[in-house]
C-alpha cells in the first residue's frame, strides 16, 4: 500500500465531502427550505431583486445546479461537470451579490465565492481520488487537465449568459418606485 497516495485520496474525499456537501446543502435550502433555508417563494424574491426577469424560473434553476454540482462532487462523478456546475453559480453570485460589497465575507463579499470556485479548478483539474465515483468506473484515468479548463472555461461562458439575462432597470411593481421596491427585497 503507497501511503502517500492514500492520504492524498483520503485529502480530496475529505475537501470534496466538505465543499460538495456544503453546495449541495445550500442547494437544498433554496430549493427545499429545509435547514433554516429561505425556500423557493423566497429565492425567487431574491431573484427577482437582482433583476432576473424570470425569477422563478432563475431561482429553480440555480438552486437546483448548487444541490446537482454539490451532489457530484461530493460524490467524485463526472469529471469536471461538478465544479464547472458550481464556478458558474459562484460567478453569477459574485456579480450580482457579492462584488459590490468588496474582497472579505465578513462585509458579504465575494472571498468565499473565491475559495470556492479555487477548489473547483483544483478538483476538475486534479480529479477526485481513489475513493471516487470516477475512480469506480474508470472514468478518472480517462481525464486529463484540459477537461478541467475547457469546463471552467464553460462555466465562464454560462455565467456570462445567465448574467445577460438581468434586466439593467429595478423591476417595479404596484407602481411603486425603485427605491421602495428594492427596500423590501431581500439582498
Amino acid at each position: 500500500m503507497d501511503i502517500d497516495k492514500t492520504l492524498r485520496d483520503l485529502s480530496l474525499l475529505t475537501a470534496r465531502l466538505a465543499l460538495g456537501g456544503s453546495i449541495a446543502a445550500h442547494g437544498a435550502q433554496k430549493l427545499f427550505g429545509v435547514m433554516g433555508g429561505p425556500g423557493p417563494d423566497k429565492a425567487a424574491q431574491m431573484m427577482r431583486s437582482l433583476g432576473f426577469p424570470d425569477h422563478e424560473r432563475v431561482a429553480t434553476m440555480a438552486s437546483a445546479t448548487e444541490l446537482t454540482s454539490g451532489s457530484l462532487i461530493a460524490l467524485g462523478a463526472m469529471g469536471p461537470l461538478g465544479p464547472a456546475m458550481l464556478a458558474t453559480v459562484m460567478l453569477v453570485a459574485i456579480e450580482t451579490v457579492h462584488r459590490p460589497k468588496g474582497y472579505f465575507n465578513t462585509e458579504g463579499g465575494f472571498e468565499m465565492n473565491t475559495m470556492y470556485i479555487a477548489l473547483a479548478l483544483l478538483l476538475a483539474n486534479h480529479g477526485y481520488g481513489a475513493f471516487s465515483v470516477d475512480e469506480l468506473t474508470g472514468l478518472g484515468r480517462r481525464m486529463r487537465p484540459m477537461y478541467g479548463w475547457l469546463g471552467m472555461a464553460g462555466a465562464i461562458g454560462a455565467a456570462l449568459m445567465m448574467l445577460a439575462q438581468r434586466e439593467t432597470q429595478p423591476h417595479v411593481t404596484r407602481g411603486e418606485t425603485p427605491a421602495e421596491e428594492q427596500a423590501k427585497s431581500p439582498a
